[in-house]
């Protein structure tokens, strides 16, 4: 069975638009699961030079809202979950709720132990990201002059969305950039400069220095390469490396800066291809700049997309001075969390997806980060505004979750979504029956099965019912 988060199977220019993830619509205990292909992993990349894109300042401004002091209810919490939480399709459960109105938490069980997440990590790698870069922050790809007559170079700032459709078409990505409109800015500029007056560019150079390797993180399965939800990770490449432009899940290379490489190539004629770093202070030909962070942010958690949710965490990390590596993401995202006032004791970061097993985070952590996302604090609202919602958008559609007697949660639950081979998860805010605002996080850990996600539905349902009468018994 093979790791990924999400099993969105969309395919087309209809998935040029963040639209809903699909798994299918099986609804029984049993259901046949994804079968293993294990390859071995590739060779770790060489380090490359220190990176040297633009910083900005974090825009965040609102000072985060302080968790609530727990309070004694007047309500009688004589509504119980725990028989659902005994439900032998949740394997090693662990699971908190917390009334976001009072601070106190009404059931818990192992709700300080970290354990791994899967895509619910990504609910960390964008609250990260909204406070280090900002909202507005793009990400940036330009073209400089070379050292050498005839030379230019391609210099990748991170944008995984960067396209090589044709310029005005609409790619997986909406709203990407295009390649074709930095090669006509680059012609453009070239043509205008006098000291390249009867010359014509016959190098490019392929910059991908603002990574450092390796490109794949250890512990994943190379497998999702193959299969087609995550890429190597690299600073510079195009579509996400998928081999279809406008395909949710597609095959990614083992080079995406080659292939980033020649789809710009090919706007010049006959050009040689190489690698290189740019020259310190180069002459600047073209930018073009991603969609803003609040974008790109809500792109990564409607469909779980592995691909941006890495690329925020890597340039999180540059952009706060840990560094360019997947080690870096650890201080990258972990420091950038404490800015929300929540305790960030126990938590493992290894990726930016959740795609690895050794990420760690207790679920009372979680309750309490979306404590702070439901009051929209700094600029978390782009975070709430991104997440799924039950039985309508993204990994959460009805077609797949929240069906049968879950349905009765339809719309209250906003939501994020997690599936590796060892685990389902699911972590969010439920707007309660009684109107009570709960914050939940349940991991289902173990060997597990397709009824899995369906019992976790079950539960949050039946947490959704309870509302300010849950009890922790």
């Amino acid at each position: 069975m093979r790791r990924r988060t999400t099993r969105a199977m969309i395919g087309g220019a209809a998935a040029a638009a963040v639209v809903a993830g699909c798994w299918g619509a099986a609804h029984a205990l049993g259901a046949p699961q994804p079968s293993s292909s294990i390859a071995a992993r590739p060779a770790a990349d060489v380090v490359t030079s220190t990176p040297a894109m633009p910083v900005p300042t974090p825009t965040s401004t609102v000072t985060p809202t302080p968790t609530p002091k727990p309070t004694v209810h007047a309500v009688a919490r004589t509504c119980s979950i725990a028989a659902a939480a005994r439900d032998p399709r949740l394997l090693a459960f662990q699971g908190a709720v917390l009334n976001a109105r009072t601070g106190q938490q009404l059931f818990g069980r192992g709700a300080t132990k970290a354990s791994r997440t899967a895509s619910v990590l990504k609910v960390l790698t964008t609250a990260a990201a909204l406070h280090v870069l900002g909202p507005d922050y793009r990400l940036t790809t330009k073209v400089v002059a070379g050292k050498a007559p005839g030379e230019i170079v391609l210099v990748g700032g991170g944008d995984v969305t960067l396209s090589r459709t044709p310029a005005g078409s609409t790619p997986y990505y909406s709203g990407a950039p295009h390649l074709a409109t930095l090669a006509a800015q680059v012609k453009a500029a070239w043509a205008k400069d006098p000291a390249h007056r009867g010359q014509r560019i016959t190098r490019i150079v392929l910059d991908s220095s603002y990574f450092g390797g390796p490109s794949w993180q250890p512990s994943w399965d190379v497998a999702e390469r193959i299969q087609g939800t995550t890429p190597k990770m690299t600073a510079l490449m195009v579509d996400g490396d998928r081999d279809n432009a406008y395909a949710t899940v597609s095959h990614r290379s083992t080079d995406p800066v080659g292939r980033a490489g020649s789809a710009f190539a090919s706007y010049f004629g006959s050009v040689s291809v190489t690698r290189g770093v740019a020259p310190s202070g180069a002459k600047v030909l073209g930018a073009v700049h991603s969609q803003p962070v609040s974008t790109l942010v809500k792109q990564t958690l409607i469909v779980s997309d592995n691909t941006l949710a890495e690329a925020l965490a890597r340039v999180t990390a540059i952009v706060s001075g840990a560094g360019n590596t997947f080690s870096a993401e650890q201080q990258g995202t972990v420091g950038a969390l404490q800015y929300y006032g929540v305790d960030t004791t126990g938590i493992r970061v290894v990726d930016g997806s959740g795609l690895s097993n050794d990420n760690a985070v207790p679920p009372d952590y979680l309750t309490k980060l979306f404590v702070k996302v439901l009051h929209r604090d700094g600029a978390l609202g782009a975070l709430y505004d991104g997440l799924p919602i039950a039985g309508r958008t993204g990994s959460l559609s009805y077609s797949d979750r929240f069906q049968g007697a879950a349905a009765r949660a339809d719309g209250q639950v906003h939501a994020k979504t997690g599936w590796i081979d060892t685990g389902y998860t699911l972590a969010g805010i439920i707007h309660a029956k009684d109107g009570t605002p709960l914050t939940f996080a349940f991991y289902a850990l173990g060997h597990i099965s397709e009824g899995t996600k369906y019992a976790l539905d079950g539960l949050t349902a039946d947490a959704w019912e309870c509302g300010a009468k849950l009890s922790n018994g």
